[in-house]
């Protein structure tokens, strides 16, 4: 009889029973690590919220087998340009993971609006130096919203003097963080009650940093082989409109299906620059 096929043997009273060979695959819990930091912090595993809250994430996101390939499958491509700009704003790595946790590297667009790798909203992109109208939107510019989201933790770091607290600030807002904060009588993100959305978001961070800094330690084994390699691509400079990005792609040896896939960024057909500005476009090299 094949592996796995069923039977119903005869029972001395007449009546059958279903039985299967097939193995039962056995499920586990994830192991918590005894001590962790986020952002070059301890987090304070020994309060028991703490531990549980963690665990429910590290759970969820390990679980989540689909969507976790996808992010590792994306980290190859995404992780070297992110962490470059990370590092030259003095900003500390992990906060890559962050990136993750809000659009799990790709130019998503959330139903409320917030566009990109950093979910940037239209009326703040700006205030950041993106920029953002019917023919550029920044906010799916990779280098230039990483940029921007590091100015922004910048200033909730100079402001909450500590990075867990700028990290969630990035979720529920300065101001909205800064009242939890004040009402309660402490700037610390652990000893807050703040709304589940951002008790949750730092934890999710916390469990996709834990899962991707080693795959194989959560069982997901993936090679080179496997992950999306960065995109070999050449820049041409313009500071000139552009009355047709098809045309210009034609004339630059692509296809216009490849200036949207490398850059997002641009949002039409065309660019006009009336103001001369100097764009950078990618194009395969």
């Amino acid at each position: 009889m094949a592996q796995g096929s069923r039977y119903k043997p005869e029972l001395a009273d007449g009546e059958t029973v279903i039985k299967t060979t097939s193995a039962i695959p056995k499920i586990t819990a994830p192991k918590l690590p005894t001590s962790y930091t986020l952002f070059g912090e301890k987090v304070p595993l020994e309060m028991f919220d703490i531990h549980d809250r963690f665990d429910r994430e590290l759970i969820v996101n390990n679980y989540m087998q689909g969507s976790t390939i996808q992010i590792i499958k994306q980290m190859k491509r995404w992780f070297p340009l992110i962490e470059e700009r990370l590092k030259q704003n003095g900003v500390p790595d992990d906060f890559k993971y962050l990136a993750v946790a809000e659009s799990a590297l790709t130019p998503a667009k959330s139903g409320v609006g917030a566009s990109g790798f950093w979910q940037f909203m239209k009326g703040t992109g700006p205030s950041y130096g993106l920029e953002i109208n019917d023919y550029v939107d920044e906010r799916y510019h990779v280098l230039k919203s990483t940029d921007a989201a590091c100015s922004y933790l910048k200033d909730a770091y100079a402001k909450f003097n500590n990075w867990t607290a700028a990290a969630a600030s990035y979720n529920c807002g300065m101001g909205g963080y800064n009242s939890a904060a004040t009402s309660q009588g402490s700037y610390n993100f652990y000893n807050l009650w703040l709304p589940d959305e951002t008790m949750r978001y730092i934890f999710r961070i916390m469990a996709l940093k834990y899962i991707l800094e080693n795959p194989e330690r959560s069982g997901f084994y993936l090679d080179n082989t496997d992950t999306y390699k960065p995109y070999n691509t050449k820049i041409v400079a313009v500071n000139y409109s552009i009355s047709s990005l098809v045309q210009f792609a034609l004339e630059n040896g692509t296809n216009y299906k490849s200036i949207k896939i490398l850059n997002p960024w641009l949002r039409d057909k065309s660019l006009p620059n009336k103001s001369g500005k100097t764009y950078e476009i990618l194009i395969p090299q």
